[in-house]
């Protein structure tokens, strides 16, 4: 290194000196860094930046630290440690990989004396903070992508329900990496049918007002941990929940609120629930059919606390497993048929 270079250092004073390489999260706010990072900052004998419009400089810049736009190698930087100089690195969003496999191979050499290396995390992700990604990537397709911007929310309705049948397969299968790719794909939904309400000219609303509302919801249902009142028991909390939604919604009647579309064992079983919780004696329509035989079950089962939907798939996951059992009795035999017809079968 040439004796011209502004990253010398002062070899009259002991000690290797030593080289942090601070790293922040893009998800959280800039400026919001920890205690041990703007003691370092403060403490440093030099702050290198090689990203001139990295968003945490002009909150450095505002705390009085001096920040120089450089962009030094490995060696540079040994080099301006000596003497027991200290340099702070702020890292730009691909982590200075140059840097650390540059100081990697140095102190591997075992030539040269190294500086205390530390690599800090000034910022850590917040929990949710993976959020903040999904709704940017779902902003771009949807001004980018050909077929996303042109999706509406009818046209996206039939998708809301599949991916919610796939996710109820997934829990009842009990395959643990298929569900969390199907919460990703429900999610997915409500961000997208979010966007698409941006777009909208006369009512439109945004992810956060989505969250807002179900964050209101959430605090107002739950009295008992945001408020005074108290509930032991789960009980209790649906009790809490079921008169504030009450309070909420002043419905007239007890359908209401209640989807029609879903499927009709599910509507007969949320129907009697209704009944049920608002104390009415209300006799079932007398009728002939399948469908009455039907609708007498799905509420005998929500009376005994069992889900008639869940217990139908269940059923039928059943039923489809027998059907493929035999099929492969059916394969074989079919096999033992045509080995008897050519004269293969080894009993013969």
């Amino acid at each position: 290194m040439n004796a011209t270079s502004s990253f010398d250092g002062d070899p009259t004073t002991p000690g290797p000196g030593r080289i942090v390489l601070l790293t922040t999260s893009h998800r959280v706010a800039p400026g919001l860094l920890s205690w041990p990072a703007w003691q370092a900052l403060h403490g440093a004998d030099r702050v290198l930046c090689a990203d001139g419009a990295h968003p945490q400089l002009p909150y450095l810049r505002e705390a009085g630290i001096t920040v120089d736009e450089e962009s030094p190698t490995a060696e540079d930087l040994v080099d301006a440690c000596a003497g027991g100089r200290s340099l702070v690195v702020v890292a730009t969003g691909e982590g200075e990989p140059r840097l650390t496999d540059g100081l990697a191979r140095l102190a591997g050499s075992g030539r040269i004396q190294m500086p205390d290396l530390e690599l800090l995390p000034a910022s850590y992700d917040l929990p949710g903070a993976r959020l903040l990604d999904l709704v940017q990537v779902m902003d771009r397709i949807r001004v980018e992508c050909p077929w996303s911007s042109q999706q509406t929310h009818k046209g996206l309705a039939k998708y809301g329900i599949e991916e919610a049948y796939e996710l109820v397969e997934a829990i009842e299968e009990g395959d643990r990496d298929e569900l969390r790719e199907e919460l990703g794909d429900v999610l997915l939904q409500v961000v997208f049918h979010s966007r698409i309400a941006e777009d909208d000219e006369e009512a439109p609303f945004s992810i956060d007002d989505v969250a807002g509302g179900i964050v209101a919801k959430l605090i107002h249902r739950h009295p008992h941990v945001f408020g005074d009142e108290t509930a032991t028991t789960p009980e209790e909390v649906k009790e809490h929940w079921l008169r504030t939604k009450a309070e909420e919604k002043q419905r007239t009647s007890v359908t209401e609120g209640v989807p029609l579309g879903q499927p009709g064992l599910a509507l007969s079983a949320k129907l009697s629930s209704r009944v049920r919780t608002a104390g009415l004696d209300v006799a079932l329509p007398a009728g002939e059919g399948v469908g009455y035989e039907l609708l007498a079950m799905a509420v005998r089962a929500e009376a005994e606390g069992v889900d008639p939907e869940a217990a139908l798939r269940a059923a039928a996951r059943a039923y489809r497993d027998a059907i493929r059992l035999t099929e492969g009795y059916a394969e074989t035999d079919e096999g033992r048929d045509e080995d008897r017809i050519e004269g293969r079968d080894e009993e013969a």
